[in-house]
């Protein structure tokens, strides 16, 4: 009778998670990995040979160390052959990349999304880049999947996103992961996610918040939404719907929100907010939005109270999240960026006056470590 795994089967569980580590971490020293995955030196010396001999990795001395004696080799994730896709949907972008192993970026494409667009109807677009970028895939390189940003609400179960931005928007639109999947031909599946859930997820594996299991990212684009992390695990909610932060109630009776009530947090740090706030035109959107926050920096007056009101008020949102989760780090992504950057001060000082003396002490204040592609 069988009672454990094979010698081969541990086998590739080791490959697999020695290539999963140098992934997600980039080149790493053999005496790394040996200490992190639990493993003796032959026994990574071996798996690394069968790595570098699939093209998967490559191993070379360090390029530089101070130290006496003879360095621990490291190790390397090699891009070019294994590679996913990745897509993003934005208000008023496209975007489309090849990304490699280590999380590289091989090659990308981007464009302006047509006003009103829906997400659905921007699938034969994205292929279109697809169909470019595929003319510099090596000879040999594997496609093994690829992932799907929207920066709308929509259905965990089913990858479904809304055409607008309201509280119904979950109920209507298409399941852009199969949808997508079938315009590329690709045999295996997109996975699809929020772009408030996806940043977090990244900033967690990569970035600024890499140290951190409890991380609020804060994301405006379409709405005001955020990833949220507990205890190193992506909050989901039981539909997939937690996260709609910009639907909290912080003046009731305030301004009309899409979502069919009032006073919500998005009413009055969104990009319509700011905007009004500056007597500028509402409906200008992320691009007028932000020439507000430029506007500010260069000393305009009106702009510049603009941004302290706006700020004001991201301060009160954040102080009921810090709250409520005990975050170690908020991070401020999409357009939020911009304004806390500009109202940093407004933000802090909410926090300190509102927040618990426990939550708010430890809490670190971030800008995203990911930028965007440039176009």
């Amino acid at each position: 009778m069988r009672t454990g795994p094979s010698q081969e089967e541990v086998r590739r569980q080791n490959l697999g998670a020695l290539l999963r580590y140098v992934h997600i971490h980039g080149p790493t020293s053999r005496a790394e990995l040996t200490s992190e995955l639990g493993l003796n030196r032959s026994t990574i010396g071996a798996l690394t040979a069968d790595l570098a001999a699939a093209r998967l990795v490559t191993e070379a001395a360090p390029r530089e160390t101070g130290r006496a004696g003879r360095p621990s080799l490291v190790v390397r994730p090699e891009s070019e052959l294994v590679y996913a896709y990745a897509f993003s949907i934005e208000v008023d972008q496209l975007r489309a990349a090849r990304v490699g192993l280590g999380g590289e970026v091989l090659d990308h494409r981007a464009d302006d999304r047509p006003a009103g667009l829906p997400a659905a109807e921007a699938v034969p677009l994205l292929a279109e880049f697809v169909k470019d970028l595929q003319q510099a895939v090596p000879d040999g390189a594997v496609y093994v999947g690829g992932g799907v940003s929207v920066s709308r609400m929509m259905r965990r179960a089913d990858g479904k996103a809304g055409l607008s931005g309201g509280a119904d928007a979950a109920a209507v639109g298409e399941p852009l992961g199969a949808v997508l999947a079938a315009e590329l031909g690709a045999e295996r599946p997109l996975v699809v996610g929020n772009a408030a859930d996806v940043a977090a997820l990244a900033e967690h594996a990569r970035g600024a918040a890499v140290s951190c299991d409890n991380v609020i990212y804060l994301h405006r684009d379409a709405g005001v939404d955020a990833g949220i992390i507990v205890g190193g695990r992506r909050l989901t909610g039981h539909a997939g719907q937690s996260g709609q932060v910009g639907h909290m109630v912080v003046l009731p009776g305030g301004r009309p929100c899409s979502c069919g009530s009032r006073g919500c947090w998005e009413t009055e740090i969104g990009d319509r907010a700011l905007l009004n706030a500056a007597g500028r035109d509402g409906d200008g959107g992320r691009g007028a939005a932000l020439a507000v926050v430029d506007a500010a920096s260069r000393g305009d007056a009106s702009a510049q109270a603009a941004v302290r009101q706006v700020g004001d008020w991201l301060g009160f949102g954040l102080a009921n999240l810090v709250n409520i989760f005990d975050p170690e780090m908020v991070i401020f992504g999409g357009t939020l960026r911009d304004v806390y950057l500009a109202a940093a001060a407004q933000v802090r000082s909410r926090l300190n006056s509102m927040a618990l003396t426990a939550a708010r002490e430890h809490v670190r204040l971030r800008t995203p470590s990911w930028a965007r592609t440039p176009r």
